[in-house]
């Protein structure tokens, strides 16, 4: 009876099969004169600007560990998505990639579906530098309709401190600001988007020195699992539990949703 090991050199495996689905002619290579389908080592390394020794040598698992960035430069070359990139990671250094943080404000009608279906729950999807990406009725109800706002305006630190309607929402407000001033440095930062954040950020920190103050202290807040009070111009104080979940495909994005608790 054999006894089946795992394939000691699954990175290589994984290279060669990316690289032989690719269409040279597509690449801008001849696609004549080919025993095998797809693009040859030296291609790859050509593509990746790496050597084509040491990429056989990889492909054979013989080249060592390789450095994050000629992966990175691996991953384009073979135009990986991203879980075959962070596949890639895995096999080739044993961790994921850095965060390559994507400013994307889209969200596919199935997101969507799935926002509307929390009616009446407010529902919304927020980036990891909390621009207000997709919503549904509900969160439109109690917060604001965003609809109505301009794009560059649908970002929840920029209603927090620039918005009065923001203040009579949340009770709570200071503390409520500091938890998102702390919760957007560490979003953004594990995001990778501590570049992206910077004209927000000065922008803030001249239109409130309430931000500043906040932004200069840099103590990380826990999240709190109580339930949230909110009031509401025409409904009152209402009683929340707010969760957070990630979205399956899209690291860069965060469900929000906040359940009605029902008095005690």
């Amino acid at each position: 009876m054999s006894t089946q090991f795992p394939n000691e050199n699954a990175l290589g495996v994984a290279l060669r099969k990316a690289r032989l689905r690719l269409d040279p002619a597509a690449l801008g290579f001849s696609s004549t004169r080919r025993r095998t389908p797809g693009l040859r080592r030296e291609e790859v390394a050509q593509r990746a600007n790496i050597s084509v020794t040491w990429y056989i040598w990889l492909e054979q698992g013989r080249g060592g560990t390789p450095s994050s960035a000629a992966l990175e430069r691996i991953a384009s070359a073979l135009l990986l998505t991203d879980a075959e990139r962070e596949n890639l990671f895995l096999l080739g250094l044993g961790r994921p990639p850095q965060p390559c943080y994507r400013h994307s404000l889209d969200v596919t009608p199935r997101l969507q579906r799935v926002l509307d279906a929390l009616d009446p729950s407010p529902g919304f999807i927020r980036s990891a530098t909390w621009d207000m990406v997709a919503w549904n009725r509900a969160a439109t109800e109690l917060m604001t309709d965003f609809a109505l706002l301009p794009p560059e305006q649908r970002n929840i630190l920029r209603l927090t401190f620039l918005d009065p309607r923001t203040r009579q929402l949340h009770p709570d407000w200071e503390n409520t600001a500091r938890f998102i001033v702390s919760a957007f440095r560490v979003d953004s930062a594990r995001a990778g988007a501590a570049t992206a954040i910077e004209p927000l950020v000065r922008e803030l920190c001249v239109s409130s020195p309430e931000f500043s103050a906040m932004w200069q202290d840099e103590t990380v807040y826990a999240s709190e699992h109580a339930a949230k009070i909110m009031y509401h111009p025409l409904h009152g104080p209402q009683s929340f539990e707010v969760s957070t979940f990630g979205v399956d495909g899209r690291p860069d994005l965060i469900l929000v949703v906040y359940n009605p608790v029902a008095p005690a």
